[in-house]
Formats: structure tokens, C-alpha cells, sequence
């Protein structure tokens, strides 16, 4: 008997651990996602393509999107999405007063659609999707990468 009831309170602890574990920290990915949004949205660069793009949304989403879309003056629009989870690495081409900042993921996992083009609506895949950025200190750019990281570490939520 004692050694059921040892089991029974072996087998109770480790639930309540898995548990609670599972259900430890529900707003990471909110957390992650809004210093996101914050920090791409202060540093956006829109005068690296003024030129050529009329308005741009950049948004990512409170369930682990990133979606970049660019308007261009002659009609044509250009979407990019990929889902936080897949990030692979960062890199930034620049100065800190203005770059490029290419976000990899770890395989075709970003979605591209083009409309409105010469050449016809297009949909494809791509591994990187490429952002104008402007005073992008090291610090920053360790707050991006550690949130990329930190939402890549998550438990996957069905």
C-alpha cells in the first residue's frame, strides 16, 4: 500500500508540474511581438524608398506573424509573411544612421505576393524578407534578435 500511494503522489507531482508548466507564461509571445512591432516601427526607413513606394504597412501579429507590405507609386504591391517561429538569423548591412535589415528564415518559409505587376500577380516563397531601417544602434539590434529568439523558444501552441 505504501508503495501505491508513493506512486499516486509521484505521478500527482509530476502533472501538476507538467501542468503548470504549460500554462507558466500565456503573454510571452504578446510581450515578444509588441517590442517587435515597437522597435521595427521606430526605426523603419521610409525615405531609403520614398522614391518608389507611395505607403508601406509593417504589423507584427499578437499570434506570431510578421507581414510587410509595400505600395508602390505605378499600382503595383508587394506582400511579404512568415511566421516568427520560423526565424533562423539577422543580419544588418549599414550604418547606424541607415541599413538593411535581412530577416532569414530557415527555409522558403516566407510567403511573397506581388499585384498589380507588369509581369502578371506572382506568388512565391522566399528565405529572407528585407527591411529599410534607420538608426539601428547594436542595442537595438539585440532587441530584435533576442525577441526573434525568445519567440522561436516558445512551446508550440496548437
Amino acid at each position: 500500500m505504501k508503495k501505491f500511494t508513493l506512486c499516486l503522489k509521484i505521478s500527482l507531482i509530476s502533472a501538476l508540474c507538467v501542468f503548470l508548466c504549460a500554462f507558466s507564461d500565456p503573454d510571452a509571445l504578446e510581450v515578444f511581438t509588441g517590442l517587435l512591432q515597437k522597435t521595427l516601427t521606430e526605426h523603419y526607413d521610409f525615405n531609403q524608398e520614398s522614391n518608389q513606394i507611395k505607403r508601406y504597412e509593417l504589423n507584427v501579429t499578437n499570434n506570431g506573424f510578421c507581414r510587410y507590405k509595400r505600395y508602390f507609386n505605378n499600382g503595383k504591391t508587394e506582400y511579404f509573411a512568415f511566421k516568427l517561429a520560423k526565424f533562423k538569423d539577422l543580419d544588418y548591412l549599414g550604418t547606424t544612421n541607415s541599413g538593411k535589415l535581412y530577416l532569414r528564415t530557415k527555409g522558403e518559409d516566407v510567403i511573397v505576393q506581388t499585384y498589380k505587376d507588369r509581369g502578371g500577380d506572382v506568388d512565391s516563397m522566399a528565405t529572407q524578407v528585407i527591411i529599410p531601417v534607420k538608426n539601428m544602434e547594436p542595442e537595438d539590434l539585440n532587441l530584435i534578435r533576442n525577441n526573434l529568439e525568445g519567440i522561436c523558444k516558445l512551446p508550440v501552441l496548437p
